[in-house]
């Protein structure tokens, strides 16, 4: 999959389907699935780090985990996550966390908002790395925007939406990212952009999909926000298994004699 092939999916009308993932077991099991993208997203930092928000991710926390996923799944494509303010300094530090999520095997990066952001896409693509817009609910300004709230209600903020969007396209962005934004706003910008729409609470009228690894597989406790699907009860399941074995060890039914050495 490369970003030639993704687009040739819009054109057919063929949804793209989306994942993120963290580490290299996960990332092993997904290469043999039919997830067509691996996002390294900076939700790590509250998935696997257990921080509140994605705002204590930094260049080396996503460097570290865009290595694991890339040797895990050689054959995915991925984008990785530039964090908080990774893109909001300087035109060379910039450009520096851009090459080390690349070095470190990823195939895109991805980021969030339009403002202040054009000349650093602008300069990341004609640098030759395929970009990735983030629009909507975007988790880095959870602050600026008072919450996990969705966006683009009003019709104010709904046509600013949309002009940043065709902004995207228009500083070359492969992709874009709506999260959390009304199911008819989202399929009005996917019918008037030529590139690939990537929704998570936006609907189904829209390119594809991405969902958490963890929330996908019932392993985030009791969150459970109105777009996520639950298709395994994971959490359950593995808290089964474990009191399993603990119960076996205690009772000493674990191991049994063709567990054991002779």
């Amino acid at each position: 999959m490369n970003i030639l092939e993704l687009s040739a999916r819009k054109q057919a009308g063929e949804k793209l389907v989306v994942l993120t993932c963290y580490d290299y077991s996960s990332a092993a099991i997904l290469n043999r699935t039919d997830v067509d993208i691996l996002l390294v997203g900076d939700s790590v930092a509250m998935v696997v780090h257990g921080e509140e928000s994605t705002l204590p991710a930094d260049i080396e926390m996503m460097v570290l985990h865009t290595r694991m996923v890339a040797r895990g799944a050689p054959d995915k494509f991925i984008v990785s996550d530039l964090p908080f303010m990774s893109y909001r300094g300087d035109r060379q530090t910039s450009i520096d966390a851009v090459a080390e999520l690349m070095r470190a095997g990823s195939h895109a990066v991805k980021l969030e908002g339009i403002a202040g952001n054009k000349k650093i896409i602008r300069r990341i693509v004609q640098s030759g790395v395929p970009v990735m817009a983030h629009l909507g609910l975007t988790p880095q300004s959870v602050n600026a925007l008072g919450g996990f709230k969705v966006q683009g209600r009003d019709e104010a903020a709904r046509k600013q939406l949309l002009k940043e969007s065709l902004q995207a396209e228009q500083l070359g962005c492969f992709a874009l990212v709506l999260e959390c934004v009304p199911s008819d706003l989202a399929a009005e910008i996917s019918q008037r952009l030529k590139i690939p729409i990537i929704g998570i609470g936006a609907g189904a009228a829209v390119d594809g999909q991405v969902l958490v690894f963890h929330d996908l597989l019932g392993l985030a406790g009791d969150f459970k926000p109105k777009f996520l699907r639950r298709y395994l009860n994971g959490g359950e399941l593995i808290t089964n298994a474990v009191n399993a074995y603990a119960s076996d060890t205690r009772s000493g039914a674990f191991p049994s004699r063709q567990e054991a050495y002779d």
